[in-house]
C-alpha cells in the first residue's frame, strides 16, 4: 500500500475561458496527462456565479453558454508543484485552490488514520466509468457498500476528461469511453472510514484513493456546529480560506424550488458571496436514503447535487445563515480549510498564491 502526503489542485472556471486560441480546460488537461497525474478530472458544473455576480445555469440555454467547469488533480507535492507554474501563469479568470491530503493506492488495507482526520474524513474515489465489480458498475458497488457501512453520504461525478494512475482519458464521441475517470466523494467520521478501507480495497481492482479532513456542520436538517472560526491569516500573515460545500439532491425542495439552484439564488443576491459552484452528480445518497440516480419513466430528477463556496472566513459564515435556512430538512453541509487560493481576472491581474498556509484547524 502506498499512504502518502499529497496535494490536491482544483481550478474553478467557465468552459467557454480561453487561453492562447484553446479552451483554457483543454491546456489543463494537457498539463495533467503530461506530468502523468495520478488521478485527475474535468467536470462540468450545472450552476454557478464568480466575482463578476454573472449567473450561469444549465436551466436556460441562454444562460448555458459558459457553464461552470471544475478540474481536480491529485498527486504527490513535489509532482503538483512542478506543474503550479503552468496551470497559474495561464491567467483565466476564476480560482485555483491547493489543499493537503493523504493518497492511497494499490493494496489498500487497514489504515491507521491521523488524530485530525478521525473527527470528520472526506473520502475521495476514483474509478473508470465502466469499471464494473461483480457484474455491477464500481461507482454503485462502491455506493452501496458505504451506505450499509453507515457512511454519511457519498456523490458520483463523472469526468469528461482527466488522468488515471498517470494515463490520459478522454471521453470520446464514438468509443466506449470505459476508462474516463469518476469520482466518489464520501463522507463519514474518521473511524467509520478507516473501518471501510479495507472492503473498498478488496472491492476495486486497481484503488485510488484520497482522505481530507472535514468539519460536518449539518446533516438533514440537524445542527451540528456552524463553520469552525478561522483568523485571517496564520502566524507567517498567509491568508486562510474556507470552503463550505452542500450536498444535496435535484428533489430535495425549498418553496418548491431545488435547493441548490435557491442557494445559487439567495448567495448571489447577498452581497456577501463572492461565488458558487454547482456539481451534478449522476448517483449518490445522503443520510439512511438510499443510494440512487436518475432512471427512466421519472418525472423528476433524483441525482445528487454539490454546492461548493469558497471564501474568506466572514463571508463564509454570513452565507453559512442562508445556507443554515435553506437546509432546515434535507442535505450535508460540510466546512474545510483552505490553505492556498489563488483568484485571477483574466487580464493578468492575480491576488492570493500558492505558498501553503499552516493553521490547526
Amino acid at each position: 500500500m502506498v499512504n502518502e502526503e499529497c496535494l490536491k489542485l482544483t481550478s474553478y472556471f467557465g468552459e467557454r475561458s480561453r487561453v492562447g486560441g484553446r479552451f483554457f480546460a483543454d491546456a489543463v488537461m494537457d498539463v495533467y496527462g503530461a506530468h502523468e497525474v495520478a488521478a485527475s478530472i474535468m467536470v462540468r458544473g450545472a450552476a454557478g456565479f464568480g466575482l463578476k455576480h454573472h449567473l450561469r445555469t444549465d436551466q436556460s440555454l441562454t444562460l448555458s453558454e459558459d457553464l461552470p467547469v471544475a478540474t481536480i488533480a491529485v498527486d504527490t507535492r513535489d509532482r503538483i508543484e512542478a506543474l503550479l507554474d503552468d496551470i497559474t501563469g495561464m491567467h483565466p479568470t476564476g480560482l485555483t485552490v491547493l489543499e493537503r491530503a493523504r493518497m492511497l493506492q494499490h493494496d489498500v488495507g487497514p489504515e491507521l488514520l491521523p488524530e485530525q482526520l478521525h473527527e470528520g474524513t472526506k473520502l475521495t474515489i476514483y474509478v473508470g466509468r465502466q469499471e464494473r465489480v461483480f457484474r455491477m458498475p464500481a461507482y454503485q458497488a462502491v455506493c452501496r457498500l458505504l451506505h450499509r457501512r453507515g457512511i454519511a453520504g457519498a456523490t458520483v461525478l463523472l469526468g469528461v476528461d482527466g488522468t488515471a494512475h498517470g494515463r490520459r482519458q478522454r471521453a470520446q464521441f464514438f468509443g466506449r469511453n470505459a476508462d474516463v475517470p469518476m469520482m466518489i466523494m464520501t463522507v463519514g467520521d474518521g473511524e467509520r472510514i478507516s473501518r471501510v478501507l479495507p472492503e473498498l480495497g478488496g472491492l476495486l481492482e486497481r484503488p485510488l484513493l484520497t482522505l481530507e479532513r472535514v468539519r460536518i456542520c449539518k446533516r438533514d436538517g440537524q445542527l451540528f456546529e456552524r463553520p469552525h472560526a478561522l483568523p485571517e491569516t496564520d502566524e507567517r500573515g498567509l491568508q486562510l480560506w474556507q470552503k463550505l460545500t452542500v450536498y444535496s439532491s435535484e428533489s430535495a425542495l425549498h418553496e418548491g424550488m431545488p435547493i441548490h439552484r435557491a442557494l445559487v439564488q439567495r448567495l448571489r443576491r447577498s452581497g456577501t458571496a463572492r461565488g458558487a459552484t454547482v456539481l451534478r452528480g449522476m448517483w449518490g445518497f445522503h443520510g439512511d436514503h438510499r443510494p440512487h440516480g436518475d432512471r427512466l419513466l421519472q418525472l423528476s430528477r433524483h441525482v445528487p447535487t454539490v454546492t461548493v463556496l469558497i471564501d474568506r472566513p466572514g463571508n463564509i459564515a454570513a452565507s453559512f445563515d442562508i445556507v443554515d435556512e435553506l437546509t432546515q430538512e434535507h442535505g450535508l453541509v460540510t466546512t474545510e480549510m483552505v490553505p492556498a487560493l489563488t483568484a485571477t481576472d483574466g487580464r493578468g491581474n492575480r491576488r492570493g498564491g500558492t505558498t501553503l498556509a499552516d493553521h490547526d484547524f
